[in-house]
This record gives C-alpha cells, sequence and structure tokens, in this order.
C-alpha cells in the first residue's frame, strides 16, 4: 500500500535529525580527503571487492549508470541510499547479469518505509561466482586444460542495510553498511564498509543535485596480504528535459573519481510513455573497456496501487563483448 509522503518531513526541532546531517558531513569529508590523496593517478589493480563496482540494475545501466540524481527505487540501496525517500510503498527487486567468461553476478533487494520513526529501509545481497575452474599452477601452465586435477571458484557476497530519510522537504541523506566476503578456494577474506549519499530536489522539472561516497572502509585482508576498498566518490545532477503527461524525458550525467583510477563520467536519458513503457540509451567516458549502453523496459499494473517492472540492459564491453542486464521489480 502506497502512503503519503507527510510523513517524511523535516523538523527543525529534531536533534537525531541534525546529528545525521553532522555524521554526514563528517564522513563525506574524510572520505573526500581519501580519494583526493590518488587526484591524477591511475592505480588500477590496487584495491579488491570489484564486484562491489559493477552496477547492479537494468534501469541504471541502460542510462550509462548516470543514476545517482535519478535513483528513486530500491536501487537506491546501491546507487545513492538518500534516493530511498522517493519510495511511498513497498519495493523489491532482483537482477541477473551475465558477465564475460561465465561469471554470473545476482542483485536482490527489498525497501520498506518506516511510518512509525519516518524513513525508508533497504536490505540487499549481492553475489558474484565464477563457476567451476580448473586449477593451475607454474607446474601444469603447459597443460592448463589438465591443470592439478583439482577444481575450485571464486565467489564473492556483500550484505547491506540501508537508511534514508528527508531532512528537509528537498534535501534528503542516505546511509549503507554492507558485510563483504571474499572466497576463492581454501581462502577468504571479510570487512565491511559504508555508503553515505545526499540528494537535493530544486523544485524545477524534477531538477536534482545529488552526491554519493560509495565502499568507505578498512582494508581487507586475504591470507597475508591487505588491500584497499574501491572507494568512489560520484557527483550528478538530473532533469526533466520533457515533463508531460504522455511523455517525460530524463537526460542525467554523473562525474566520478574512484580511488584506484582516473575521473570517470557518465551520461544517459530515459524516455518515459504514459508511465508504462521505458527506453534508455546512454554513454561511458574515459572507462578501461566500455562505452555506449542501451535498454528498456515495461511496467504492468495490477491491484489498486501495484506494478511489476521487467527492465533490461546492453553495455558494450569493448574487448570483453558485452554484458546483459536482466532486472524484475515490484512495487506493492
Amino acid at each position: 500500500m502506497f502512503l503519503s509522503g507527510k510523513w517524511l518531513q523535516y523538523s527543525s526541532s529534531s536533534r537525531p535529525h541534525r546529528l545525521l546531517l553532522v555524521v554526514a558531513l563528517a564522513f563525506c569529508l574524510v572520505a573526500l580527503l581519501s580519494v583526493s590523496e590518488v587526484r591524477g593517478q591511475a592505480k588500477v589493480g590496487t584495491t579488491g571487492a570489484q564486484f562491489l563496482e559493477l552496477g547492479v540494475t537494468a534501469r541504471a545501466m541502460g542510462m550509462a549508470e548516470a543514476f545517482t540524481a535519478v535513483a528513486d527505487d530500491i536501487s537506491a540501496v546501491y546507487y545513492n541510499p538518500a534516493g530511498l525517500v522517493y519510495m511511498y510503498g513497498r519495493e523489491a527487486a532482483f537482477s541477473y547479469i551475465s558477465m564475460p567468461a561465465d561469471i554470473s553476478y545476482y542483485f536482490g533487494a527489498i525497501g520498506l518505509p518506516l511510518e512509525s520513526i519516518g524513513g525508508v529501509l533497504g536490505i540487499s545481497a549481492y553475489t558474484l561466482t565464477s563457476g567451476d575452474m580448473i586449477e593451475t599452477d607454474y607446474v601444469n601452465a603447459a597443460d592448463p586444460q589438465a591443470g592439478t586435477g583439482r577444481i575450485f571458484s571464486y565467489n564473492d557476497f556483500a550484505l547491506a542495510v540501508s537508511y534514508g530519510r528527508y531532512l528537509t522537504d528537498r534535501f534528503s541523506i542516505g546511509l549503507s553498511v554492507k558485510y563483504i566476503g571474499e572466497f576463492a578456494h581454501d581462502y577468504s577474506a571479510s570487512g565491511w564498509s559504508a555508503d553515505v549519499g545526499t540528494n537535493y530536489d530544486t523544485g524545477f522539472r524534477n531538477f536534482t543535485i545529488a552526491m554519493a561516497i560509495t565502499n568507505f572502509g578498512p582494508d581487507m585482508r586475504m591470507i597475508a596480504d591487505d588491500y584497499p576498498l574501491p572507494i568512489n566518490f560520484k557527483f550528478g545532477a538530473a532533469i526533466n528535459v520533457i515533463d508531460g503527461d504522455d511523455h517525460v524525458l530524463t537526460f542525467a550525467a554523473e562525474g566520478s573519481h574512484p580511488s584506484d583510477n582516473l575521473e570517470k563520467y557518465n551520461a544517459g536519458m530515459e524516455y518515459t510513455f504514459k508511465e508504462l513503457f521505458v527506453l534508455r540509451g546512454g554513454g561511458r567516458f574515459n572507462y578501461n573497456v566500455d562505452g555506449l549502453t542501451a535498454g528498456g523496459g515495461v511496467r504492468v499494473p495490477f491491484g489498486e496501487e501495484s506494478e511489476l517492472r521487467f527492465d533490461y540492459a546492453y553495455q558494450d564491453f569493448g574487448i570483453l563483448t558485452e554484458v546483459h542486464r536482466f532486472t524484475m521489480s515490484i512495487a506493492f
């Protein structure tokens, strides 16, 4: 059942809101200082848990992941937790992502508005698996198909809890905390990270400005070596170029500065016809392999205020061919 947005409004006399804002600003400052240390440098291969940067929904990838200021559904748990406030009812989503080399990536999430205390709670899970691989070593390098006779797989996993709420009637903030695990053969590593995001709606044609810091946390350790997480700072904006009853065209752009690479830039568009059919396209710039993206979706209303959504996205992955994303979600 969809709920009125009134319970999300801000009370200026509430100390918890002010405390949340102070904590969030301090968190952003520390994370920005960490990212600025590598400004202008490409440190590819120096961070671990790279599955956290792969993108999780077909809708976002269809727009080339220029999505920090667009996120207004359950996928906000990944792209910008401040966007959770746009959910006025419960939502759930599941994505399957077919990666090169038979690697599979899965994402699932559910969001629940908290009427009693305000804000929206999100719970999400991420799993990447390589499938079975033949173990090889220096001795058996000449015959990789035979290898050592042992089979192994590489698996990544993350579980996150997110929360977003309004601080004013136009400004929202969100926070995600993640447990991360990586498992390879007989070895494993675990750790935690946090994301924080902000969202400001100007009130003009849904023009929104947003910022997010993702994967900020301590180093993880695999066997005897420590490695940092892929911290990323993202700043984006989005606006409805066309904002009619039957036709809505959203343009979004953003820039990001990952801790292990140079700045990256994304731009994308989403066209919606009668809130039923959607087309998307975009481009990703200054990336190592991929560029253009495209996709679409359909929304199927049912009941009084519920709907199913089916989305697909194609991602050009350069020499690694392409990546396909499929997402099904439900608002109820």
